[in-house]
């Protein structure tokens, strides 16, 4: 009798626990759902998870708004400099098979490079004081033809803007530094860049509808969600490739390392929790993605490789990243001592968008 009632006090206990925890799921779903209700033009895919298990997934919004093509979670966005996260871990890889050192000096890989005493180091880290490379070939460059890589290291050849300051001294997010890690990756592999991607980080973790794709490619794919961009002239949303000649995600459609790879919300979860296992690399490879740089003054910045970091006295280690092309804004934010992930892909570069994180940040981490 007493095994019997034992039992059923259990019973009650699980059943009530379950039912707490589908209470707080549904007081989360009603203010994230409350949340988005208050920035009604928002387009994008909102996903936030818990231990990998999915918490809230939604879309608002269209794909294609000339078509009145609606989003659902399925659809595929720029990730942007978000894409940095998988050059890292490229780097990361050819380091553990022996193929290069982080304090290597650039110029071993990219002789060509007009720079001298900057590390590999510095270049995941944002140390490197390199010039913009985008500005020197939005001056520069034929905007009727598209540029990569070789294009961008001829160009810092044939022009050398000077550096911004010595290696190492401060920190200044570089999308050159991350165009000269994708050389790199494919110098020292001597396989292409997206291939390497494909072969090394998305097939092995099954993220079926993630590559780094050409505008031709992504013009194919019927669930591919179109960037815009609000015209206040028109008073309304246009799309972000209506001009080309500015657009210079279009005539630098090239470009390795820096960014332009898409993908969806699940497949970066996917990623994510990868991220917390040795799926693709060793644990002690990680902690150094996820640690901050060193100034030769001894101070730290709030980045690793291809994360930014920052440190919550409740919440304990959190990295994240941001990504902005025209018509794109996204965010994958993970508390990894929580193992909490919010992941947020917009496709009409929303005014509100830091807003929004923000308050999607606030009301999952007040949920429990």
């Amino acid at each position: 009798m007493k095994a019997i009632i034992s039992c059923l006090t259990i019973s009650i206990f699980l059943t009530a626990c379950g039912q707490k925890e589908q209470k707080i799921e549904a007081t989360l779903s009603e203010r994230i759902d409350s949340l988005l209700a208050s920035v009604p033009d928002f387009s994008g895919v909102v996903l936030l998870a818990e231990k990998g298990k999915l918490v809230y997934h939604k879309a608002f919004g269209y794909a294609n708004v000339e078509k009145s093509q609606k989003l659902d979670t399925t659809y595929i966005f720029e990730l942007a400099s978000v894409s940095k996260q998988f050059t890292a871990i490229l780097i990361a890889m050819l380091r553990e098979e022996g193929k290069l050192n982080y304090d290597d000096a650039v110029e071993k890989y990219l002789p060509e490079l007009p720079y001298h005493g900057i590390t590999v180091r510095n270049l995941l880290n944002h140390t490197s004081g390199l010039p913009d490379y985008q500005k020197l070939m939005d001056e520069k460059w034929d905007k009727s033809k598209v540029a990569g890589n070789e294009d961008i290291l001829d160009y810092l050849k044939k022009f050398h803007p000077p550096i911004n300051f010595k290696p190492g001294e401060k920190y200044e997010y570089s999308n050159t530094g991350y165009v000269l890690l994708g050389s790199i990756v494919e110098k020292v592999s001597g396989k292409d860049f997206a291939f390497l991607c494909q072969e090394q980080i998305f097939k092995p973790l099954m993220m079926g509808s993630t590559a780094l794709r050409s505008k031709q490619e992504k013009d194919l794919i019927s669930n591919f969600a179109q960037g815009y961009i609000f015209d206040s002239s028109k008073g309304r949303y246009i799309r972000a490739d209506s001009f080309p000649s500015s657009n210079y995600t279009i005539w630098l459609g090239a470009r390795k390392g820096p960014g332009r790879i898409s993908s969806t919300t699940s497949d970066l979860l996917k990623w994510d929790q990868a991220l917390y296992t040795e799926k693709l690399v060793k644990k002690e490879t990680l902690h150094e993605l996820f640690s901050p740089a060193k100034l030769t003054s001894g101070a730290e910045s709030n980045y690793g490789f291809g994360w930014m970091l920052k440190k919550d006295s409740t919440l304990g280690n959190v990295v994240f990243h941001t990504g902005d092309n025209p018509g794109y804004k996204t965010e994958i934010i993970r508390y990894i001592d929580k193992h909490k992930t919010i992941i947020i892909l917009c496709n009409n570069a929303n005014d509100k968008f830091a807003w929004l994180v923000q308050e999607l940040e606030n009301r999952f981490n007040q949920a429990r």
